[in-house]
């Protein structure tokens, strides 16, 4: 069995590997991955620009498609991967999925809300917590995002 560090590495990359694809549609490349048991349960990117719909960021997604695999809401025991630290609405839409644990890439520093500037999975008062783990492949999705804000100068 691979170890936790490099199973959250393969989980990554294919959300990195996602993400590069929201750009041929006109959106920030932001790819999601929801697993369960080594399953891979959903891969996503943002879509907010191609479905007009500004919920369609990639852990939204993500969790929609899973919660569809599934056959209910509660995603318990899953993992969410997703390249840059989820926004409130991201944040607490995993939290209300009752995921167990988030492993994300880049940290955003502008409305990270999963310990960055909010801290929306780890309150204490909150029925369901969720684990976090940040940096994962970090410079990777960083260079993916800067590519795409550079371009569009």
């Amino acid at each position: 069995m691979a170890s936790t560090a490099a199973r959250d590495e393969r989980y990554m990359r294919m959300a990195l590997s996602s993400a590069a694809e929201a750009p041929g549609h006109g959106d920030v490349p932001i790819g999601a991955v929801v697993v369960r048991d080594d399953e891979v349960l959903a891969v996503t990117r943002n879509e907010r620009e191609l479905r007009s719909d500004p919920t369609a960021h990639a852990e939204c997604l993500a969790l929609r498609e899973a919660a569809l695999v599934l056959g209910g809401w509660r995603l318990l025991g899953t993992d969410v991967y997703c390249t840059l630290e989820p926004c409130p609405m991201c944040a607490g839409a995993i939290q209300q999925a009752r995921v167990r644990r988030l492993v994300y890439g880049a940290a955003d520093i502008k409305i990270g809300a999963a310990g960055t500037v909010l801290d929306v999975l780890r309150h204490p008062r909150l029925l369901h917590r969720v684990d976090v783990v940040g940096g994962v492949l970090a410079s990777e999705a960083q260079a993916l995002l800067r590519g795409f804000f550079t371009d569009r100068r």
